[in-house]
């Protein structure tokens, strides 16, 4: 059953992205890899896990370097953003997790 992603939602995105930005080591391509994951989050109803590819994260968040993409994904995981599952498969995408906590009160994280 597909989840609506409400006003709450974009408040605690909003919230979120400006801890990333005022964090000394997260930078706009964190941010911008994050806006990516939201967008796709809301494409698919709100659901925790989504499925998605490094290519479509990267072209969405305009992240040129693979060694960015994943040096990203790892800090938005170590810190909490996200939870993050990779596919090895190359038609499979990998999977991405809201934190609990963020999904029962998206003010936090």
């Amino acid at each position: 059953m597909k989840r609506c992603v409400n006003a709450k939602d974009f408040s605690g995105y909003r919230e979120r992205v400006a801890k990333i930005k005022e964090a000394p080591h997260l930078y706009t391509s964190h941010s911008s890899l994050y806006s990516a994951l939201f967008i796709f989050w809301q494409q698919n109803g709100g659901i925790s896990p989504f499925s998605i590819s490094r290519r479509v994260l990267m072209s969405y968040s305009n992240i040129a370097s693979i060694a960015t993409y994943h040096k990203c994904i790892k800090d938005l995981q170590e810190h909490g953003y996200i939870i993050y599952e990779p596919s090895y498969h190359p038609k499979q995408g990998s999977l991405i997790y809201w934190p609990e906590e963020v999904l029962q009160n998206p003010s936090i994280s």
